[in-house]
């Protein structure tokens, strides 16, 4: 049975991807994972492949067993799992909260490791891997650090991976969007820490650029120009002026 696994299915950039792989490609199955199953009973509605809903909070150690089991009962053929599963706190680091930074690690990091572990042996070749990154992987990012830390660990795994599965021909991509208009800013901006955003871009332009990306096999994925840029002089300039930039534009 072929099949397609989504994490955060259940809204922004993670139901994108449910909505555009189920165009792209043909599966037996597309399997929707998220905490919420009312919103991925209604997203499932929206595509014509059969769907199965898993409504797990990832960040649960005890959760990751239960995905294990489904898959060595079933043993399926995986051809894309897309972990899109993540949260940030925007806030200065002594004002959060211990627990949120925990529970971010677990899920942007701790979580995505597990699945992509735990899905490898049920992928073939061609198999593809989108792991979600940010603008923020590529340099510290003050007010955000845990956030911007937990996507570097992404961006350096994924693209260390993606060679390592060469010989596997599964291809492994970062996807590196700037400010995306979602769910996310519900749960991230805790207070007025954070007040500039210079360009949002919609879930859906970022999927769209991602599953090009794939095509042309990068390991890296960046939505718009405006965000390449940022990328390119992250490259050339030091971090220090960096940050010192980022905290200007956030009058810090």
């Amino acid at each position: 049975m072929d099949i397609a696994v989504i994490t955060g299915a259940s809204s922004g950039i993670g139901e994108c991807f449910v909505i555009d792989l189920n165009k792209e490609f043909k599966y037996d199955e597309i399997w929707l994972i998220s905490r919420r199953r009312e919103k991925l009973e209604l997203i499932s509605k929206r595509i014509n492949t059969k769907t199965r809903i898993i409504d797990l909070d990832l960040s649960d150690e005890t959760n990751l067993q239960v995905y294990k089991d489904i898959l060595e009962e079933i043993k399926p053929n995986i051809k894309i799992l897309v972990n899109a599963s993540g949260f940030g706190k925007f806030c200065e680091f002594e004002k959060g909260k211990l627990e949120d930074y925990f529970n971010m690690i677990d899920l942007n990091d701790k979580a995505l490791v597990a699945m992509t572990y735990i899905s490898l042996p049920y992928m073939k070749e061609f198999s593809q891997i989108y792991q979600m990154g940010s603008l923020s992987s590529f340099q510290p990012v003050p007010y955000i650090g845990i956030y911007g830390a937990s996507k570097a660990f992404v961006l350096s795994f994924s693209r260390a991976l993606n060679v390592e599965l060469k010989k596997r021909k599964i291809k492994v991509m970062a996807v590196c969007p700037g400010w995306v208009k979602t769910e996310f800013f519900n749960r991230a901006v805790v207070d007025d820490t954070i007040t500039y955003y210079n360009k949002y871009f919609t879930p859906e332009e970022v999927v769209k650029r991602a599953i090009k990306d794939m095509k042309k096999g990068k390991d890296i994925s960046i939505c718009g120009a405006s965000v390449r840029i940022q990328v390119f002089f992250t490259k050339l300039l030091p971090h220090k002026l960096i940050m010192k930039i980022w905290c200007k534009q956030q009058k810090k």
